[in-house]
């Protein structure tokens, strides 16, 4: 076991050089915490336990069921309010663990609500949900085949669970067709609306979809997974609660400075039923232990959000336009609107040809660049995709210029269309961006990271 465990050691620390000082990771959906973070996230609370709810009969208090729990309560309190103060919004439900548990844990709740004036009855599931295709950039965690699975009805006429998927431009696949929406809302009335996608090149249509609900006099709940673009909230991007959204869901750890968790955010005043639902579902119907590790890590990247977001969302968005626009002028087939530069957010989807977008993300990888391969909207299985599907927002935090990621795009395509080998030129490249940024550090917090370190 001795071998067993220098062997797993080691393999640690060479997988660990090789993403963090020798990879251009370029993977959408992920996102390296910054020392502090990182360290934080080991602290104590890592293996400790913290359940809590409110007590009616207790005058509403908040009733934590462990001793020692006061230090993380503060933290888990600290958190909302960091996030309550970056998404504008009236109340945020932390302890969810994923973005896929929040996604979950809501349509629970939606469950919950619906059937509230009946307890005695089998629980209804939503009559009717309208959400993005999977195949068109839906997340899968809000697909019938995913989380929604249990919580979305039959459709009585067809026998396949009732989701309308949003129509889509006809000559951009990658943004919804608001005009389209009004004849499919008028007709279905879904209970619950589901905007997000993981292939994100545009801002979702909240305020137009919002008009015509309420044009319409719909009783529906609009909510916006922005798991992918959470990182991104704000006047460079978009304001989901501003315009019109009821919640909000998302994981922590892509566009996000944070730890690997979820979070459900609400318009709602405490009060309201459906948010009351959300908090029972969270605990105890989701979550024990919630993991107060990477709450105490993501307390500190709220922070961090909070303080930097203004120099680092401009960034992020900027190098995606500069990116694809570098593929495109080297003669690669870019995804999305040119009129935009191909992209609104963190992301740049890259056409490889079909059937080609595992190969080439295989190639890619054997070069040091780390991508994932994607179907189009225009493919109907994922097995053969055709694209690349990369963001912007790991190696801006890691100091990358807009002439690095033109830089970039060169050796995409050298390896790509060339079939060059260039590895130790990537590397190279790599260990010029080891410093990370729009993080606290220096010698405001060395002291006490060092300290961190010793306790170990």
């Amino acid at each position: 076991m001795k071998a067993q465990m220098q062997e797993l050691l080691q393999k640690a620390v060479d997988n660990t050089v090789w993403r963090q000082q020798e990879c251009v990771n370029l993977i959408p959906s992920e996102q390296t915490p910054s020392p502090v973070v990182r360290l934080l996230s080991v602290m104590d609370p890592g293996g400790r336990y913290a359940e809590h709810k409110r007590i009616k009969s207790m005058d509403n208090a908040d009733v934590f069921y462990y001793q020692g729990t006061d230090f993380i309560r503060d933290v888990e309190y600290a958190l909302e309010e960091e996030l309550k103060r970056y998404l504008g919004c009236r109340q945020v439900e932390t302890r969810l663990v994923s973005g896929q548990m929040a996604n979950a844990g809501f349509f629970s709740a939606m469950v919950d609500y619906l059937n509230r004036n009946d307890r005695q009855s089998e629980q209804r599931r939503i009559r009717c949900v309208m959400n993005n295709h999977i195949i068109r950039g839906g997340h899968l965690s809000s697909q019938p085949m995913g989380a929604l699975r249990d919580f979305v009805a039959r459709d009585p006429q067809t026998g396949k669970p009732a989701a309308v998927n949003f129509p889509v431009q006809e000559d951009n696949p990658y943004r919804i067709d608001v005009s389209a929406c009004r004849p499919l809302l008028e007709r279905y009335r879904p209970e619950l609306i589901i905007f997000g996608k993981s292939m994100v090149l545009h801002p979702e249509p909240v305020s137009q979809i919002r008009a015509q609900v309420d044009q319409l006099g719909l009783d529906t709940v609009i909510m916006y997974d922005m798991a992918h673009v959470l990182g991104l909230v704000g006047p460079h991007f978009q304001e989901p609660f501003g315009q019109g959204a009821d919640v909000v869901t998302g994981s922590t750890h892509k566009t996000y400075f944070g730890t690997q968790r979820g979070v459900i955010a609400s318009a709602f005043d405490e009060e309201n039923e459906l948010w009351q639902a959300v908090r029972r579902r969270a605990f105890p119907g989701s979550v024990s232990n919630h993991h107060l590790g990477t709450m105490l890590g993501l307390l500190a990247a709220a922070y961090e959000m909070n303080h930097f977001k203004d120099e680092y969302q401009p960034l992020v968005l900027k190098h995606a336009k500069v990116l694809a626009t570098a593929l495109s002028d080297l003669g690669m087939k870019v995804e999305g609107d040119p009129a935009v530069q191909f992209t609104q957010t963190h992301q740049v989807i890259l056409n490889v040809g079909h059937s080609k977008g595992m190969e080439a993300a295989r190639r890619l990888e054997d070069n040091n660049i780390i991508t994932n391969y994607q179907a189009t909207p225009r493919v109907e299985n994922f097995t053969q995709s055709d694209a690349l599907r990369m963001g912007t927002q790991e190696m801006t935090r890691f100091g990358m210029q807009q002439e690095d990621f033109q830089k970039l795009a060169q050796y995409i395509h050298d390896v790509i269309v060339k079939g060059k080998s260039i590895r130790q030129e990537v590397k190279a490249f790599r260990r010029r961006f080891l410093e990370m940024r729009f993080c606290y550090g220096g010698r405001d917090v060395e002291p006490v990271l060092q300290r961190l370190h010793e306790l170990i």
